[in-house]
């Protein structure tokens, strides 16, 4: 009998890591454990690079969990505390107003959480609701333009050179003439071809929603950014992710939409990307024009342990432990990080992480966000194919969210 109980003790021991993080485990009796639901992948990464301090110097145990995005969705969404609960999770920039509205989150300056200076402003503007602040921003996604360096060169550019959609343009049809393909775009879901329109739409002064969140479809600013992305589709085609980083990175393409986790480029790389500077000409006004993707840090409402949460979150916030977080894969949103000159030495692609940061705009803040991509991008998808023109698609859009959304645009 005692053989047997020492079996089913080691196994429960070895079935630990699978939930936990492999950091190191408080020597003592642990005081407390924190639950964490982390994004899988480099998110969660960058998360368990700076936890070992932390559970070493408070004597707490942090099990992580590590999802996938729909499943990540779903738990933090449907969270009411019990056996389910948790204390810390990844929250997308995109579910900020849902779940503020279900009231999951606790709010962090009640909890003596602010904001430093040191993180880039643009990436805070999502974070606060009503005056109170429910989230940080802790892993910087955003959209950048992705281009292979020889075909750059054989048009007649220099990276720096590329400073508006006209130029991405005149590279592209050349690289359709000299080579295979120009642009590569996602053309697989709505929420990637909503997405990888926006940077453009941007560009061209428009956006998909008025100050009131009021869809804005059929705008002249829209019709003509939509003309000029279909043109630059033709010069490339549709690829998922995989595809389209390959294509580029092999010289059969010249660019496409991406994001900094796609790529990790060096010196000696085929391929690089630069922060999209939000100008339809090079005389052009800049808008902000590079999608953020932001994963944030919040804490539940449910928590018993909101305090400890709490100083777990200030330690991962702390720029020293981010800034550590950059071995890890990390991507912080603090200039400390992304304009360290012993880092930029070492990971080059960080000026333009940061230049995209700096000029970035989050999606709407909306709960039915991801209804109202879906409509949009069923259209747009229409469009691009060739089953609909341009001003007829834009306009079935328009029509379809006004009446989705209750609202009444007009064309403009």
């Amino acid at each position: 009998m005692r053989t047997n109980s020492i079996i089913r003790f080691a196994i429960l021991f070895l079935m630990v890591p699978v939930l936990s993080c492999r950091n190191a485990i408080p020597k003592d009796k642990p005081e407390a454990t924190l639950t964490l639901l982390l994004r899988a992948g480099a998110y969660a990464n960058a998360v368990k690079a700076g936890l070992s301090d932390f559970q070493t110097e408070t004597n707490t145990f942090v099990v992580v969990k590590e999802l996938g995005e729909e499943e990540l969705h779903r738990k933090v969404a449907e969270s009411a505390g019990g056996a389910d609960a948790f204390d810390l999770c990844m929250v997308d920039s995109s579910w900020m107003a849902e779940f503020t509205s279900k009231n999951v989150l606790a709010e962090l300056d009640s909890l003596g959480f602010s904001l430093d200076d040191d993180i880039i402003p643009a990436t805070k503007n999502i974070c606060y609701k009503d005056g109170h602040l429910f989230v940080a921003p802790y892993y910087g996604n955003v959209t950048v333009l992705l281009f292979n360096k020889i075909i750059v060169k054989e048009a007649g550019f220099r990276p720096d050179d590329i400073t508006s959609i006209e130029d991405i343009e005149k590279i592209c049809k050349f690289s359709k003439k000299r080579h295979n393909l120009g642009f590569m775009y996602r053309g697989d879901t709505a929420n990637n071809i909503v997405v990888d329109f926006l940077p453009i739409l941007r560009s061209f002064g428009g956006w998909v929603v008025d100050e009131d969140n009021n869809p804005t479809i059929y705008t002249k600013e829209f019709v003509a950014a939509l003309r000029c992305y279909i043109e630059l589709t033709k010069t490339g085609r549709s690829a998922k992710k995989d595809d389209l980083t390959a294509a580029i990175a092999n010289k059969a393409a010249a660019m496409g939409i991406g994001w900094p986790g796609w790529y990790t480029p060096t010196r000696n790389s085929t391929m690089d990307y630069i922060a999209l500077t939000g100008k339809r000409q090079k005389n052009s006004a800049a808008n902000n024009a590079n999608i953020y993707g932001i994963w944030t840090l919040g804490i539940s409402q449910f928590s018993t342990e909101k305090e400890r949460a709490a100083k777990l979150l200030s330690h991962l916030m702390d720029r020293n432990v981010q800034m550590a977080s950059l071995g890890a894969g990390g991507v912080p949103c603090r200039y400390s990080s992304l304009r360290n000159e012993e880092y930029l030495r070492k990971y080059p692609q960080y000026a333009a992480v940061c230049d995209a940061l700096e000029n970035g705009v989050y999606r709407p803040v909306m709960e039915r966000w991801n209804e109202f991509y879906a409509i949009l991008g069923k259209h747009m998808k229409e469009i691009i194919e060739g089953d609909m023109p341009i001003r007829d698609g834009l306009l079935a859009a328009q029509r379809e969210l006004n009446e989705a959304f209750g609202t009444s645009a007009s064309p403009k």
